[in-house]
């Protein structure tokens, strides 16, 4: 299936409630399972939460979440501390393809018992759940922020609580810190003291309800599509001023692409800063929000401003290489794109390449970042139901705000 997309109005405007964070309902789904008495509400929508849920209510012996890979991090830490559950944790041809060594090894040194049924490093995983009573391990700082969240989430259910040496500089340090900040509140002793993150074992929790805060991440796709439109005010609901989620550092970014943010009542208004001249060249880290890198690389091929984008090396393992994947499709566009193994530079043509077919490589997130682009010239999305996996109603939300869809 191929979805045609094309806004000629070049304007964009409406009232949308985006689905709770991805990231924070996978991290209560987590304490939820250890601690059954707190309710979530705002759950989200996406496949990776509903996969994540089902995964912790089977009663098979055999668990697949598919391309969701919080959803095999967390299982993996989660699974391995049920005593006398003995489970295999599979996934797509994909997820087969992305590593998980790193936090096998941290949970067997533990006293954990996963091995590999098939490479090495990779699932499935064979997990044969145990009581853990070792309370510390050491993990390279730099890996992947979910293997250090999983190992967080279920620290509390330890016997004697956990310690986390993290050995160099950290990657995507507010993953982690909205992890610590979720166990906080919820009354779970933690401390996060230079490269040590320490947790208490803990019987119960503090709280029984959790209102679930909107997705920032999902966001990122209408603060692009203001920054590209002519004529845009959008609303979402359910946002807050002080969040936990790191992709609200888009607030700050896209700003320099001419957006302005303004907080009312639970909810951000997306709105065109006046008179604003778009800069001809930027440079961002992107260290701390990677998953903002694919939305931030349009946007500036839309505007037609060139970019460095660095701090993106966890890019090569997530549903796809999505730095190769970026330079592909960009380039199929008109633009100019050099990749490193952590970077990426767009020089743009001044043009941008009509009725182009984007492939989105099992990849939610390209569907959604090129979307914008049909504010600029229509534009084809290849496989558009790859969006389910973190925004199901992407597409409708779409619609409302002014966009025309065909399926081709």
């Amino acid at each position: 299936m191929k979805l045609k997309i094309q806004n000629s109005n070049k304007e964009a405007n409406g009232d949308l409630t985006i689905t709770g964070s991805k990231s924070e309902s996978n991290r209560l789904l987590i304490i939820q399972a250890l601690y059954p008495q707190i309710e979530i509400h705002n759950l989200s929508k996406s496949d990776d939460s509903k996969v994540t849920l089902e995964g912790l209510k089977s009663k098979k012996n055999v668990i697949d979440i598919n391309h969701a890979g919080t959803a095999m991090r967390f299982l993996t830490a989660y699974f391995a501390i049920q005593p006398h559950r003995e489970i295999v944790l599979t996934g797509s041809n994909r997820m087969q393809e992305r590593p998980i060594k790193l936090l096998v090894e941290a949970l067997n040194s533990l006293g954990a018992d996963i091995t590999y049924e098939k490479e090495p490093g990779f699932p499935p995983l064979i997990i044969r759940g145990k009581e853990i009573s070792i309370n510390r391990v050491s993990l390279p700082a730099n890996i992947s922020s979910q293997y250090i969240s999983a190992l967080m989430l279920v620290a509390p259910a330890l016997k004697n609580g956990l310690k986390i040496d993290l050995i160099g500089e950290t990657t995507s340090f507010p993953y982690i810190k909205m992890t610590q900040s979720i166990m906080n509140q919820l009354g779970f002793e933690t401390a996060f003291d230079g490269n040590q993150i320490s947790i208490k074992s803990a019987s119960s929790i503090n709280i029984n309800h959790w209102k679930i805060e909107s997705d920032w991440s999902s966001a990122s796709y209408f603060y692009s599509i203001v920054a590209l439109a002519d004529r845009s005010e959008i609303s979402l609901k359910s946002f807050f001023e002080e969040s936990k989620q790191g992709d609200a550092a888009l607030t700050e970014i896209y700003e320099k692409f001419g957006v302005k943010t303004t907080h009312s009542n639970g909810k951000i208004i997306l709105s065109k800063i006046t008179d604003f001249n778009p800069p001809n060249f930027i440079t961002l880290n992107l260290k701390n929000t990677p998953d903002l890198a694919q939305t931030i690389a349009v946007t500036c091929l839309g505007l037609n401003i060139d970019c460095k984008l660095s701090g993106l090396h966890t890019l090569k393992i997530k549903e796809t290489n999505r730095l190769t994947a970026l330079k592909t499709e960009i380039e199929k566009l008109g633009g100019n794109v050099k990749i490193t193994d952590r970077s990426l530079e767009l020089l743009n043509t001044g043009k941008i390449n009509e009725n182009i077919l984007i492939d989105t490589y099992n990849d939610h997130r390209m569907a959604m970042a090129f979307a914008p682009l049909g504010l600029r010239v229509p534009i084809n999305i290849n496989n558009p139901k790859v969006v389910s996996k973190s925004y199901p109603d992407f597409w409708d939300d779409l619609q409302k705000i002014g966009f025309n869809q065909n399926i081709i």
